[in-house]
């Protein structure tokens, strides 16, 4: 299952920053592992979005709990589970096996 996670900031930037590093760290060793698809920082800078896949909605709030931004309390987590109905031909299907693929024009 797919996962749109929201993080938004609850402490002023200077925390943030402090612990942008390890949150870094974690987002690479997560995706590496393929539990994150893709991260980045919304802009405006109010936090950032997560693509993440897991097997449940309970693995995900345990792997979320893990973030250093989590452990140290520095953001509010919002999840959405997605369930894809279409994905682009070049997004991988082990991501989004029920989702018909559509090819680029």
């Amino acid at each position: 299952m797919l996962f749109a996670v929201t993080l938004t900031y609850r402490t002023p930037p200077a925390q943030i920053d402090e612990h942008l590093g390890p949150h870094r760290a974690w987002l690479a060793d997560q995706t590496r592992a393929g539990h994150v698809l893709f991260a980045g920082p919304l802009d405006p800078p109010t936090g950032g979005l997560i693509l993440a896949h897991g097997e449940d909605r309970a693995a995900l709030d345990a792997l979320m709990a893990s973030d250093p931004f989590v452990v140290h309390g520095l953001v509010d987590v919002t999840v959405l589970a997605v369930s894809p109905a279409l994905r682009h031909a070049d997004f991988p299907a082990r991501w989004a096996a029920a989702a018909q693929a559509v090819a680029a024009a």
